[in-house]
């Protein structure tokens, strides 16, 4: 699937994400649901907020596979968090991370701090967005 990435230059350059995404119509769309940091017997594997990230967008892709894609196909992700304070002192550390899974593939993304999630153990939660052919 090709998409084509719209940054205008009046918005200024995103960093780690892209402002939209455009794809020709007639591919696959596979909606993600909000993925949390839980392994194969729904138990949160760390605490730590950056290990928790890892594990959702982990979770996110796995989805996006077992549908038969691929990361790069990924067209959306939305990413809630419960303190964004601690999002933004780790960005480096979880960009790492980001790039070890999606390489330099960056959808149109959202951050949305939230007062809590359903699991309440869970610091972040990751939707998304795939487009297939």
């Amino acid at each position: 699937m090709s998409f084509k990435f719209i940054n205008p230059e009046s918005l200024g350059l995103p960093r780690g994400y892209s402002n939209g995404v455009l794809t020709e119509a007639g591919g696959r769309l596979l909606f993600i649901a909000g993925q949390i940091a839980w392994d194969e017997q729904q138990r949160i594997v760390s605490t730590d907020f950056v290990e928790q990230f890892d594990r959702a967008l982990a979770n996110v892709i796995t989805v996006v596979t077992e549908a038969g894609g691929h990361a790069d196909e990924i067209a959306r992700l939305l990413i809630y968090v419960t303190d964004k304070n601690e999002y933004c002192s780790r960005t480096r550390e979880i960009g790492e991370r980001y790039r070890a899974r999606m390489g330099q593939h960056y959808p149109a993304m959202a951050l949305i701090e939230v007062k809590s999630l359903l699991e309440d153990e869970a610091k972040i939660e990751i939707e998304g967005m795939a487009v297939f052919e």
